[in-house]
């Protein structure tokens, strides 16, 4: 027997819900695997559905919808028209990054007198802070544009207004219940914005404010926007899907010369760019400024027009990135060899360790103290609070990164008197406080986190879109997927379940026989799989047995020939698993009507239930999904065999579909 390593969690699907996608299949010409896929994403008729496909920059919305665009409008062009000095603020991540050089572009493009400021993560830390302000004051700064930042700068704001600065805010994040009295707050979060769309990133935001002064889409920095809302892990639905479609197009094609030279720096291929190559290939060398150096090093590649210039920003940004490597590596064995003592302690006690992970040490980089958290959470599956503390003033700044069901922003809401600082998402969050109050945040969390989860939150969760056949895996239906991207968070690449499987062949393959490759169905339409570090399974299956399979279809092309392959994400073999009827006892019984040719209902089921063998529920089932099919006739007391019926699968009665996904879904309830 193979165990799940996670709890699958199959999306429910309906009879209304297989109308639906037979309904798109044909108005859109998309394959049904596709079409279902659409309907279970939320996209249930044909214009919703052709937008999300399809849809292009006619479906932005309206920049004036957010409330405090006007405003925001109105002061920036009164600098403008008295070439008063003004200042972008930005943050020091990839999002903060792409907000100021977007601004940057702009406010060079309208010809503005401006700089920009972004603050050092370690000497200054989040957001406003007072002495940045004085600087601007002492610099003769009129305005100051925030972007990815200022929401919370209650206390700031009020100080740069006394020496005499004003204020524009734009920002993404959570809006705390007392906003800030700046000359405009731009923020779809906050109370009383009627913007339809409240999930771009900060770039997104500024991105919204360059429309507004341009009085159109500015699509010429779209791979900007595309790298800040991908690299903060915004959902890639309604603008923000466009927005990143579109600069992944100009990434691969048109970019910018800063692009370029990340590109040849980082050995990442710009033709046929997706979202996961940003995530994983560009977004990491921008952040890597801003933890380890300082983030205007990112934002000069961005900027520049020189390749020169550019190719020499990368180099120097590709190895801040490798470095920054090192550096994780070094702070997660430290920090796990601090969870284990906790948990060898807690055992010594006879007690549970602590709900929520809350690790800190001195000399530990806070420029990549969040990527520590996610590969703490990754290990342990908890909430993980990360920390690095100042030896000399005690004073601790932290990352942390939340499993689903913990509201991170909540639960720091909730412990607001034990920290200086904190802000944040529901999954990631910062805060600063003094260590003398560690243990307290500590025990507070860990409260909160017993009363808020059961015991499902703290088993990891594999999403399952669909339960699909091996019949469906095909090229075509496999190059129609790709009209879903990109993908990423909010629309991640579709993961299937194949559900009881016949495997027809498994062998080892790679370095000391590390992966596992499955060949599943048979025939013609046999699937490849592929798992990664799975091959220690191999000896537990055997050929012919029945498995399931979860995992995302690609194609594999070798030696110029392309097939089907599934990547396997888990695997669960149990042989003495309860089964679905067959499609042979499905004929068995078939033939026992047709035989019969016309006989009252009244007592065949249970006839037939003794003939077959099968239960009553079962032959129900099979009767209901033969007279969809038009092979018997049920009416006025009588059953009717169909003398010549129209040869027709099973798969194409929409009960016999639900009645097997509804199966599938009882036997991986875990």
């Amino acid at each position: 027997m193979i165990q799940r390593k996670t709890r699958w969690a199959v999306a429910p699907w309906s009879l209304t819900d297989e109308d639906k996608a037979k309904s798109l299949a044909s108005s859109l010409s998309v394959p049904p695997l596709v079409a279902r896929l659409l309907v279970q994403r939320g996209y249930e008729d044909a214009e919703a559905a052709e937008r999300f496909l399809r849809g292009g920059m006619e479906h932005f919305h309206d920049p004036y919808l957010l409330l405090g665009m006007k405003a925001a409008v109105e002061r920036i062009k009164r600098a403008a028209d008295s070439n008063e000095k003004i200042r972008i603020y930005g943050d020091y991540d990839a999002d903060g990054v792409s907000s100021t050089s977007l601004l940057v572009h702009l406010f060079r493009t309208l010809q503005y007198n401006f700089d920009y400021y972004i603050p050092h993560r370690a000497l200054e830390g989040y957001g406003l802070n007072k002495k940045a302000i004085e600087l601007a004051a002492e610099e003769g700064i009129g305005l100051i544009v925030t972007v990815d930042t200022g929401i919370s700068a209650v206390q700031e704001i009020e100080y740069a207004k006394q020496l005499g600065i004003d204020v524009v805010v734009t920002d993404h994040h959570e809006p705390p219940d007392q906003i800030p009295q700046a000359s405009a707050v731009v923020n779809p979060k906050q109370e009383g914005c009627e913007y339809p769309f409240k999930g771009l990133a900060g770039v997104g935001v500024a991105f919204k404010l360059a429309h507004a002064l341009l009085e159109r889409p500015p699509l010429e920095w779209a791979d900007i926007v595309c790298l800040g809302t991908i690299a903060d892990l915004m959902p890639l639905k309604d603008e923000n899907r466009i927005l990143v479609r579109y600069g992944l197009e100009r990434l691969s094609s048109h970019t910018s010369v800063g692009f370029r030279a990340l590109a040849e720096a980082g050995g990442i291929e710009l033709e046929g760019l997706t979202a996961t190559s940003v995530a994983f290939g560009m977004a990491p060398r921008i952040n890597a400024a801003g933890r380890l150096d300082h983030a205007k090093r990112a934002v000069e590649l961005l900027t520049t027009e020189d390749y020169d210039n550019a190719i020499l920003a990368a180099i120097g940004l590709d190895s801040l990135n490798k470095e920054r490597q090192r550096v994780v590596e070094s702070i997660v064995r430290e920090a796990e060899q601090q969870w284990q003592t906790k948990v060898a302690e807690a055992e010594a006690a006879g007690t549970n360790s602590p709900p929520v992970i809350v690790l800190a040490g001195e000399g530990w980089n806070v420029g990549v103290i969040g990527i520590v958290a996610s590969k703490l959470l990754e290990r342990n599956y908890k909430p993980v609070i990360i920390l690095g503390i100042d030896e000399q003033t005690g004073m601790c700044k932290g990352s942390a990164r939340s499993i689903e069901g913990f509201d991170l922003h909540a639960a720091l809401t909730a412990c607001d008197e034990l920290l200086d600082h904190y802000g944040g998402h529901q999954a990631a969050a910062g805060m600063s406080l003094h260590r003398d109050r560690l243990l307290a945040l500590e025990e507070r969390l860990g409260a909160l986190a017993s009363e808020w989860l059961s015991a499902d939150d703290w088993i990891p969760k594999t999403s399952v879109d669909l339960v699909c056949s091996v019949n469906e895996a095909t090229l075509e239906t496999i190059t129609e997927l790709s009209q879903l991207e990109p993908f990423g968070m909010g629309n991640p690449s579709p993961r299937l379940l194949f559900h009881r499987t016949e495997l027809a062949e498994r062998r080892t393959i790679g370095k000391e026989s590390k992966h596992l490759k499955l060949s599943l169905g048979s025939g013609r339409r046999a699937l490849d799989g592929i798992g990664f570090s799975m091959g220690m399974l191999a000896d537990q299956l055997k050929p012919g047995c029945k498995i399931d399979v979860i995992g995302e279809l690609s194609v594999n092309v070798w030696n110029g020939q392309r097939k089907p392959q599934l990547q396997l994400h888990d695997v669960h073999y149990d042989p003495a698993a309860a089964d679905f009827p067959e499609r042979e006892h499905f004929g068995k019984v078939y033939q026992q009507l047709k035989q019969l040719g016309q006989a009252p209902l009244e007592g065949l089921n249970a006839r037939l239930s003794e003939q077959s063998g099968l239960s009553l529920e079962t032959v129900e089932l099979m009767l209901g999904v033969f007279e969809e099919l038009q092979f018997i006739d049920l009416r006025n007391g009588q059953m009717i065999a169909a003398a010549s019926p129209q040869k027709r699968d099973l798969s194409a009665s929409a009960r016999y579909r639900s009645a097997k996904q509804q199966f599938e879904a009882s036997q991986l309830s875990v």
